[in-house]
C-alpha cells in the first residue's frame, strides 16, 4: 500500500521500502526459526520481543501516515488515494491485533480461542471449522446448514456465521412453515448436534410425526426405546442421504470459493445450490423419459403379440 502510495502523493521517509520489507521478512523468518526450532526458551522470548518491536515501530509509521495523509501530486487520481488509504488503515488495524495475539500467545502463555484469531487478511470474515474428522481434521470458511426433501431437492439451506447446530432447529422450523405452509411434515432429521431437550419439545409442539433427533451422550431408558423403534432405524439410516447431497453439492461448486467478500461467498453458495437443484430436476426428468420409453415398448410388444 505505501509502495503504490509513493507514486501518487509526496511520501516521505519511505525511499528505502525495499531494504525495510526485506530486513522485516528476515527478522519474521529468524523468530519462526526460533519459536519452532529453537529449545531455549529465554532466547525466544527476546527474538519475539524484537520482532514485536519492529512491528510496532512500523505501526506507528502507518498509522502517523494514516492521520497525517501526505500530499497529493498533480493530476493524481484522489479517489484512489482514498482506496489506499482505507486499504493500510484495514491492515494496520490487523498489525495491532496481531501484536497482541502473538504478545499473549508466545510471551505470556496464554491460550488463544480460535473466534479471536484472524484466519485471513483479506477474507476476514472467515471461521475455523473444526470438523471432527482425520482427513482433513479442519476446514476455514462458514458452515451450511442444508436441508432436503424425500426427492432429494434442498428446499432451505442457511450460511451460518460464528453459530451452533442447537440453534437452528426452531429458526428452521419457522422457515420451513413459512416457504410451504399447505404442506405437513411427517418426518425430520438431524444429526445428533442438533439435540437439546428444548429442540425435542419444539419439534413436538410443531406435530411432526417422526422425529429423528438422536441424543448426545448417555441414554436413558426411555431414549433407548425411543431410538432403537424399527421406524426410527429407518428413517435415521436414510438421513445417511445428506452426506451425498453435500458431496454433489461441493462439485457444483461450492468445494471452494472464488468469490471475494462475504457477499461473493454468501451469492456463490446461493449458485451452487441452484445448479445443484437443476440437476436433481434433471435427473428427474430423465427418469421420467426413460419409464415412459419403456412403457411404450411394452405397449408394442403387447401390439405386436395381440396382432
Amino acid at each position: 500500500m505505501i509502495k503504490k502510495l509513493n507514486t501518487l502523493t509526496d511520501t516521505k521517509g519511505w525511499r528505502n521500502i525495499k531494504s525495510i520489507y526485506k530486513n522485516t521478512k528476515s527478522i519474521f523468518r529468524n523468530t519462526s526459526q526460533q519459536v519452532f526450532r529453537g529449545k531455549n526458551e529465554k532466547q525466544k522470548k527476546q527474538t519475539v520481543q524484537a520482532y514485536l518491536h519492529a512491528a510496532g515501530f512500523l505501526h506507528q509509521r502507518f498509522t502517523h501516515i494514516i492521520n497525517h495523509p501526505p500530499c497529493i501530486k498533480k493530476d493524481a487520481d484522489v479517489k484512489k488515494i482514498s482506496e489506499i488509504i482505507q486499504h493500510l488503515q484495514q491492515y494496520n488495524h490487523y498489525i495491532k491485533k496481531q501484536i497482541n495475539l502473538v504478545e499473549r500467545r508466545l510471551i505470556k502463555g496464554e491460550k488463544i480461542e480460535a473466534s479471536e484469531k484472524i484466519h485471513s487478511i483479506f477474507e476476514d470474515h472467515t471461521e475455523w471449522i473444526n470438523k471432527g474428522k482425520m482427513h482433513p481434521s479442519v476446514e476455514l470458511g462458514h458452515l451450511l446448514l442444508l436441508t432436503t426433501d424425500q426427492h432429494q431437492f434442498i428446499v432451505d439451506y442457511k450460511i451460518m456465521q460464528k453459530q451452533k447446530d442447537a440453534e437452528q432447529v426452531k429458526p428452521l422450523l419457522d422457515r420451513i412453515k413459512q416457504q410451504h405452509p399447505h404442506k405437513k411434515i411427517y418426518s425430520h432429521s438431524f444429526d445428533k448436534g442438533f439435540y437439546s431437550k428444548d429442540n425435542y419439545q419444539t419439534l413436538q409442539q410443531a406435530n411432526i410425526e417422526n422425529i429423528i433427533l438422536p441424543k448426545k451422550g448417555k441414554l436413558n431408558q426411555e431414549d433407548k426405546q425411543r431410538e432403537s423403534e424399527k421406524n426410527f432405524k429407518t428413517l435415521r439410516n436414510k438421513h445417511s442421504a445428506i452426506e451425498s447431497n453435500i458431496n454433489m453439492l461441493e462439485h457444483h461448486g461450492l468445494n471452494r470459493c472464488v468469490d471475494k467478500g462475504l457477499h461473493g461467498y454468501k451469492r456463490y453458495v446461493g449458485l451452487s445450490v441452484l445448479a445443484y437443484n437443476l440437476h436433481i430436476l434433471g435427473n428427474h426428468l430423465i427418469t421420467q423419459e426413460i419409464e415412459k420409453q419403456a412403457q411404450r415398448k411394452k405397449w408394442r410388444e403387447r401390439y405386436n403379440r395381440a396382432a
